[in-house]
Parts: C-alpha cells; structure tokens; sequence
C-alpha cells in the first residue's frame, strides 16, 4: 500500500514541470576533446571513458581561478573549465558563515534546483555549528544560457555535454575549496543531493582536503539513473533509439560513482548514504548496490533510510528529518 502511495505521489510531483522536452541525440565528440572521432563516434567515446578511467586525476585536474570575488555573500570566479556558453562559465555561490571552528561544507543542490534552493539547508547548517557555501550547479540559475528554461545542457542526450558539465561541477566544487583555504577554513565536507550526491563523490574522490561527504539518494551509475529514473523518462527517448544503456554506461562511467570506490578505500575519508526505500529517480535496488559496494571495500560510511521516495524527500516532514540527519552528522564527524 505505501508503495503504490508513494509510486503515485512521486509521479504527481515529478510531473509539475510542464517544460520538459525531448532534444534530439547527440554524440557531442566537441565537447569531450576534439571531432576526430566522427568516422566512428560510439568507439571513440568509448576509448575516451576508458582513457579517463586509467588517468582520472589528469581528467579533473584543473588551473587554480584568480578571479575569485565576494560581494556580501555572494561569490563568484570564473569556471577552470570553460564551455561554449559564456554565463556558463562564471560560478555563482552563496556564503554562509558562522563560527565554526574551521569546518565548512559545499553545498551541492539537485537538478533544476533554482536560486533559492537548499539555502534553508545552509541555515541549518549554521544552527548547528557549521559555515556553508551553497554552490550553483552548471547550466543552472544564474548559470542558465538565455535559451534554456530548463537545465537541461548538464543532462540531456547529448552525451559529450553531459560528461562535460559534469566534469566542469566536480572541477568547480574543488576551486571553491581554494577560495575558502584563504578565508581560514581547514575542515572541509561536502554535501550533495541527487545529480549533486554524484558530484560530490567524485569530488571527494580527487581531492583529499574533503574529509566527508554526505550522498543525499545515491546510485553507482549515471546511466542507470537516466535511462530508469522517472524524472528522465524525456531524456531516455532522446537516447534510446540511438545507443543501448550498457554502452551509455560504458561511456558514462568516468562520471559515475561507481568508477571511484576504490579511490577513496583506504583513505580515512567517511561518507553519509542516504536512499529512499520509495525512490523511483534513484531505484533502490541502485542504492543498494552502492551500499554493498562500500561493505565489500571497507569504506567508511554511516547509511540512512528514508521512509519516503526522491521527491518526497523535500516534502515536509520528510525534509525536516532528512535535514536534521544530514547536518548532525557533519557536526559529530567534521
């Protein structure tokens, strides 16, 4: 019975936006490296993941910003990955500092999160103790290009700008330490939800000032996500017809979780996972896996579940708890 009743609630919410369209399929070779690869798009991109994969420090490695400006709380810079969209490429962040004993978290919102998206989160997170700087994903809010309604260049079938974005997120998360180094600030986490729990791992994954990560509803492949999720059932028919979700795996897996487990054993650093029994964006079965992954490597993680789906995980009283959980352990483990 709570299936169904959340199956049907969550498909309510998820179906409010009414500008959701279907773009056409894109291989996207230019924004990954060059063209090259026209004779035989689907290998080359193959070869590219595979290439990312063997040297995934070089792929997200990036030039420190120098431009880097605060303005009441605003902070902006411009991204060390530039795209073809110039108000892409300059990051927007909302500080939010407290006494904090030299702890700060990177606050990563959801997919088409607007402005105003997880400020009240970086409230709380200054009620218990802890500085916040709430970063604004690619492709969104005061990064969205003239022609979009929708951020949909950070998620869309076109393949290459996909990889691109995201790579550009977890790229711009990390300069956003460096800005914050020179306030004073020595203990970092960062807090990602949904499209921002991705980037957030991957993040943590190269840069070892993060010490702990909170995954707001977790899966170990960006393809999945996109191909299962009922969020992205418009982005799957741009694909579908065009490439299979395992090679769309294969090629998305240098921005996939899943491809950095092993980077992060070993390494002290501790993530909080939390998945919705009810999630029908990030299935369980997904999350599970995720959690079976991190048991086998000896990762260092706390798990939280919630009675609730993907979108009713920002209804109340769901978010209420979901927010609590996630800002008391920063607290006790930053």
């Amino acid at each position: 019975m709570l299936s169904k009743i959340f199956y049907h609630w969550e498909k309510w919410l998820s179906q409010r936006d009414r500008n959701r369209k279907v773009r056409n399929f894109e291989w996207g070779l230019e924004f990954v490296q060059d063209d090259t690869g026209r004779e035989d798009p689907k290998g080359f991109l193959l070869d590219h993941a595979r290439k990312v994969l063997a040297d995934s420090d070089r792929y997200y490695a990036y030039s420190r910003a120098k431009d880097m400006h605060i303005r009441g709380r605003h902070l902006t810079f411009t991204s060390p990955l530039q795209s073809v969209y110039p108000k892409n490429n300059t990051v927007h962040g909302l500080y939010f500092p407290v006494q904090s004993d030299g702890r700060v978290v990177v606050v990563l919102p959801q997919w088409n999160s607007d402005l105003r998206g997880h400020q009240s989160l970086c409230r709380m997170l200054n009620y218990f103790g802890l500085s916040a700087l709430r970063l604004s994903l690619p492709y969104h809010d005061l990064r969205m290009p003239e022609e979009l309604e929708r951020a949909d260049y950070i998620l869309s079938p076109n393949l290459g700008r996909t990889m691109q974005a995201v790579r550009q997120a977890v790229i711009d998360s990390r300069a956003a330490l460096d800005w914050l180094e020179t306030q004073g600030y020595t203990k970092f986490a960062i807090l990602g939800t949904s499209l921002g729990s991705c980037v957030a791992l991957i993040a943590m994954a190269h840069d070892p000032r993060i010490k702990l990560s909170v995954q707001n509803h977790v899966s170990p492949y960006f393809a999945d996500v996109v191909w299962e999720g009922i969020s992205t059932q418009h982005v799957r028919r741009g694909l579908e017809r065009n490439i299979t979700l395992e090679e769309l795996r294969d090629i998305w897996m240098p921005i996939s979780p899943k491809a950095y487990f092993k980077k992060l054993k070993g390494t002290g650093q501790q993530s909080l996972l939390v998945h919705a029994l009810y999630d029908y964006s990030f299935l369980p079965r997904l999350s599970r896996e995720v959690l079976q992954d991190y048991r086998e490597l000896g990762i260092p993680n706390s798990t939280r579940s919630l009675m609730c789906g993907h979108y009713t995980s920002g209804v109340f009283p769901f978010n209420i708890y979901l927010g609590y959980t996630m800002c008391r352990y920063i607290r006790r483990n930053l």
